[in-house]
């Protein structure tokens, strides 16, 4: 008797766990489609990883080519300077200060959320007057909003985090003071 009870519960045993194995394998099925979109899925995952760690190359080289354009634009602007007999004073900061001055010029104003190459400008900024080489993406993030707010708040401004020509101007006249 004990061992038709014993021969009972172990069939019941592994008739749960075959069913469980079963479940399982019916669960986990794909369809041919599936899988290949799945395939799909992945492969296009991987080449936009490719595609991002190629872009922040490619800011990197651009970031450090407009550095080198500068320094060679400000190589020659204090060689031709030297030369006339009026000079000019020129910032080794002219291309930003440039920069700056369009952006006044225009009218513009940013806050949180604004893109594009202006935003740029002002991250530029922001790494030479906090010295520090902070990733020039050409977004308005956080991050740069706190940096313009202490910029302001240094400068005596109403630190509201958005740049508007009062901060530009204030940005121009402090980079004209570094010489």
């Amino acid at each position: 008797m004990m061992d038709k009870l014993k021969f009972a519960l172990l069939s019941i045993v592994v008739l749960f766990v075959l069913g469980l194995i079963g479940y399982w394998a019916v669960a986990t099925l794909q369809t041919g489609t599936e899988f290949k979109t799945n395939q799909q899925v992945d492969q296009l995952q991987k080449e936009n990883e490719d595609l991002k760690k190629q872009v922040a190359d490619l800011t990197d080289q651009l970031s450090s080519s407009q550095a080198k354009t500068d320094s060679t634009a400000i190589a020659v602007s204090q060689n031709s300077t030297s030369t006339t007999t009026t000079p000019t004073t020129t910032s080794k900061y002219q291309s930003l200060i440039d920069q700056l001055q369009k952006l006044i010029d225009s009218n513009v104003s940013m806050k949180l959320k604004s893109t594009g190459s202006r935003v740029g400008t002002v991250q530029n900024f922001l790494n030479i007057y906090n010295n520090t080489s902070s990733k020039v993406d050409n977004d308005y993030g956080a991050s740069t909003q706190k940096a313009v707010m202490a910029f302001q708040k240094d400068q005596g401004l109403s630190a509201d985090g958005q740049a508007g020509s009062s901060t530009f101007a204030k940005m121009i006249s402090w980079l004209k003071k570094q010489g």
